[in-house]
């Protein structure tokens, strides 16, 4: 199921209406298409684990950076959604994660609210496709 999101550009006085259409959960959206997902709106999003960081001073608090073939997305998975899904974030390479897009300071994050890792999917990078 796509969502399509259209918005107004304003060009020289024209006015020129835009539609871009964006993937709905379950099927993952790519980092370049996160910028047309309104804040708030349910995402689900798929990459590369290139960073995994748990500071001292986020109380809990996991924030993994996913990579796909178009950009990077920023996640934050809570303490009490780390323990549910902690085999997950913890060895997973390659993960599926949905979640509430939030926007903040001009940086947007996925608030994680389901994990899973699809790591086997990797094996088939390698294969011709048919």
């Amino acid at each position: 199921m796509f969502v399509l999101v259209i918005f107004t550009k304003y060009r020289n006085n024209d006015r020129v209406l835009m539609h871009q259409n964006y993937p709905y959960p379950p099927h993952a959206c790519p980092a370049e298409s996160i910028k047309y997902v309104p804040e708030g709106e349910r995402v689900a999003v798929a990459g590369l684990v290139i960073l995994r960081q748990r500071p001292g001073t986020a109380k809990g608090v996991i924030f993994i950076t996913l990579e796909d073939e178009t950009g990077i997305i920023n996640v934050i998975v809570w303490r009490n959604l780390f323990e549910q899904f902690r085999r997950a974030v913890i060895s997973g390479r390659l993960l599926r994660i949905t979640g509430r897009l939030q926007r903040s300071s001009g940086v947007t994050h996925v608030l994680a609210e389901k994990i899973e890792d699809i790591s086997a999917l990797l094996d088939q990078l390698t294969q011709p496709q048919k």
